[in-house]
C-alpha cells in the first residue's frame, strides 16, 4: 500500500497534538494535578502512537508509547509527582518534534536516545510533598459505559464543527482568482456608468445583484484568509519556559487576545519578532530570581502577550514586569557607536533613548548571549513590521519592565484608501494611516534646503512631498497645497499632495518583481477603468 500519501495528514495531526501536549503541560507546571491536563497527555501520546505505527515510524511510534505509559502511571497517581518528571515529558515532547521535522525533510527519523527513552521506562514515584491526590476524573464514556470514578456526571463533549483541509497553494490560487474577479465586477460597473443613463433598467438590476455576489464571496474570501492568532502565540509560553530554564530564571507567560484573527500573509510573518521579543523579555528583562528578591519583586517573572483589535489594525503587546532598558546605557552605547552625537545626548527625552534600540547593530549586553541581546536584531522587528504596513512602539521604566508593541493590519488583500492625484498619476494611500486633510496656502509652507515644515495647530510639521518621493517632478506655482497628515514611525508628518480625488476600496496586488525593490511601494491594484495604481508603504516614506 502506498502511504506517502498519508504523510501530509500525519504531519498536520502530529504538529496539532504536540501543542496540545505542550499546551497541558504547561498547564501541569502551573497545577500538577490537573486531571485534565494528565488525560490530554495520554490521549495525544497514544494517538500520535498509532499513526505512527501504520505509517511505520517506528522511531515516533516507540518513544510516544513511551510517554503514553508513563502518563497511565502519572495517571494512577492523580498528579505529576515531581519537576523532572515535568522536564523529562518537555525533553520527549522536543525529541517527537525533531523527529516530525525528519518526516517533514522526508528523511527517516532517528531513534530517540537510550537514556530518555529509560528514564521514562522508570516507575512514577508519589510525591510526599503533593499531598493527597486529587479525585481522578475518567475520560468521557461511550453508550452504556460506566464512568467508573467520575466526578459528578459526565459530560459529552461537543463535537467539532467539521473541517477541510485545504492545500496553501489551492487556497493561495483562489484568494488571488476572487481578487481578479472584484477588479473585474469594478470596470464591469463603472463602463456601464459611463454609458450614461441610457442604459437599459435590467442592465442596472443585473450589475446591482452582481454587486451583491461579488460582495459576499470577497467577505468569504477574507474570512478564508485569515487565522487566529492563537498559531503563532501558542508555542510562546513554552519557548519561554526553556530559554528561562537555560538562563537560570523564572516566568510565567500570560495570553490575552489570541482568539482575534489576522490575514494568513500577515501571520506567517509574525511569529519571528514575536519569539524575538519574547527572548528579549527573558535574556535582559527578567531579572534572575537573586536580583528579582532584592528588589521586593516575586521570584517568577511575569511575561504577558496580549492583542486587541484598533479599528482595522491589532495591536499585539509583548511585556515584562522586569528591569526595565538601561537609558543610560543606551545613550552611552549610542553615542559610541556614533548614532548620536555627544552634545544631543543630555537634551533626548527617555522614549527617544529607548527608541535608539532600533537602530541596526546597537545593543547594550555586556557579553553576547546565546539567548539574545536587547538591542539585537530589534532593528529587524521594525523592519519586518514596517514592511506589512503596521509600526513598532516601545515603553520601558527602570525597574518596572518594558513593553514593545506590534501595530499591524488586519488584512493585506483588501484596503480602503485614499486616491491621490500626483502630475499625471495616481497613488493610493491607506486610509487607517490618515488623521485629517487639511488645504493650505502655498507660501505657509517653509523651506529650508531640502526640508519643508508648516504650522498646524501651532505644531511645526514637516513637510514632504509625495511627487518627489515616488521620482515624479513636483508641480510648483500652486496658491494652495493640499496636505494629508499622518503619523509615521511615531511622527506627526504633512503629506503634500497635488489632488485629493476620494476614497475606494481596492484589492492589492503583490508588485512585479521588476519594481519589488522599491521600498516606498507596498502594493498595486487595478481601478474600474483599467488603470493601475500603486498603494504607498507610509513607513518607507519619511
Amino acid at each position: 500500500m502506498d502511504l506517502a500519501k498519508y504523510r501530509t495528514i500525519f504531519i498536520e495531526e502530529s504538529t496539532e497534538h504536540f501543542a496540545e501536549i505542550s499546551r497541558a503541560l504547561l498547564e501541569l507546571e502551573r497545577d500538577p494535578a490537573a486531571t485534565d491536563a494528565i488525560d490530554t497527555v495520554f490521549r495525544m501520546a497514544h494517538s500520535i502512537k498509532g499513526m505512527a505505527a501504520s505509517l511505520e515510524y517506528a522511531p515516533i511510534e516507540t518513544l510516544a508509547h513511551a510517554i503514553e505509559d508513563r502518563m497511565q502511571e502519572v495517571r494512577g497517581l492523580g498528579h505529576i509527582p515531581d519537576g523532572d518528571v515535568l522536564s523529562l515529558l518537555f525533553r520527549g515532547l522536543a525529541a517527537l518534534e525533531t523527529m516530525l521535522e525528519a518526516v517533514v525533510a522526508e528523511r527517516a527519523p532517528e531513534p530517540a536516545e537510550d537514556a530518555l527513552l529509560a528514564e521514562l521506562s522508570q516507575p512514577a514515584q508519589a510525591s510526599a510533598a503533593q499531598g493527597p491526590a486529587k479525585p481522578k476524573r475518567s475520560r468521557a464514556s461511550g453508550p452504556g459505559e460506566p464512568a467508573n470514578g467520575a466526578v459528578g456526571p459526565e459530560v459529552a463533549t461537543p463535537r467539532p464543527p467539521p473541517t477541510v483541509r485545504v492545500r496553501t497553494e489551492t487556497l493561495d490560487r483562489f484568494l488571488s482568482t476572487v481578487g481578479e474577479v472584484i477588479l473585474n465586477a469594478s470596470q464591469v460597473r463603472t463602463r456601464a456608468a459611463a454609458q450614461g443613463p441610457s442604459q437599459s433598467s435590467a442592465l442596472g438590476e443585473g450589475l446591482d445583484r452582481m454587486d451583491r455576489v461579488v460582495g459576499e464571496l470577497q467577505r468569504s474570501a477574507l474570512e478564508l484568509r485569515t487565522t487566529r492568532l492563537l498559531r503563532i502565540v501558542e508555542p510562546l509560553p513554552r519557548a519561554a519556559r526553556e530559554l528561562a530554564k537555560r538562563a537560570g530564571k523564572q516566568v510565567e507567560v500570560e495570553i490575552e487576545g489570541a482568539e482575534l484573527e489576522v490575514d494568513r500573509s500577515i501571520l506567517d510573518r509574525l511569529s519571528d519578532p514575536l519569539v524575538h521579543l519574547i527572548r528579549n523579555a527573558v535574556d535582559h528583562g527578567i531579572e534572575s530570581p537573586q536580583a528579582r528578591r532584592a528588589a521586593g519583586k516575586p521570584e517568577v517573572g511575569r511575561i504577558a502577550i496580549e492583542a486587541q483589535r484598533e479599528k482595522d489594525d491589532i495591536r499585539i503587546s509583548v511585556s515584562d514586569d522586569g528591569a526595565g532598558i538601561d537609558l543610560a546605557g543606551v545613550l552611552a552605547r549610542a553615542v559610541e557607536a556614533g548614532v548620536l552625537h555627544a552634545d544631543l545626548a543630555e537634551d533626548l527625552p527617555p522614549d527617544a533613548v529607548a527608541a535608539l534600540v532600533f537602530e541596526p547593530g546597537l545593543s547594550t549586553a555586556r557579553q553576547v548571549s546565546e539567548i539574545s541581546g536587547r538591542g539585537v536584531g530589534m532593528d529587524a522587528v521594525r523592519a519586518t513590521i514596517e514592511s506589512l504596513g503596521g509600526g513598532v512602539e516601545l515603553r520601558s521604566e527602570p525597574g518596572r519592565g518594558t513593553t514593545t508593541s506590534l501595530v499591524v493590519p488586519i488584512t493585506a488583500a483588501v484596503q480602503r484608501v485614499l486616491i491621490l492625484g500626483l502630475a499625471d498619476e495616481m497613488v493610493a494611500f491607506p486610509i487607517a494611516r490618515v488623521e485629517r486633510i487639511l488645504e493650505v496656502p502655498s507660501e505657509q509652507i517653509e523651506r529650508s534646503g531640502s526640508d519643508a515644515f508648516t504650522l498646524i495647530e501651532e505644531e511645526l510639521v514637516p513637510v514632504i512631498d509625495l511627487a518627489s518621493r515616488v521620482g515624479l517632478d513636483a508641480c510648483e506655482g500652486r496658491e494652495s497645497t493640499s496636505l494629508v497628515l499622518s503619523d509615521i514611525r511615531g511622527e506627526r508628518v504633512a503629506l503634500a499632495t497635488e489632488r485629493i480625488l476620494g476614497q475606494q476600496q481596492i484589492y492589492v496586488k503583490p508588485l512585479p518583481d521588476l519594481l519589488s525593490g522599491v521600498r516606498s511601494l507596498a502594493g498595486l491594484t487595478i481601478l474600474g477603468d483599467g488603470r493601475p495604481v500603486f498603494l504607498l508603504d507610509p513607513n518607507q516614506l519619511a
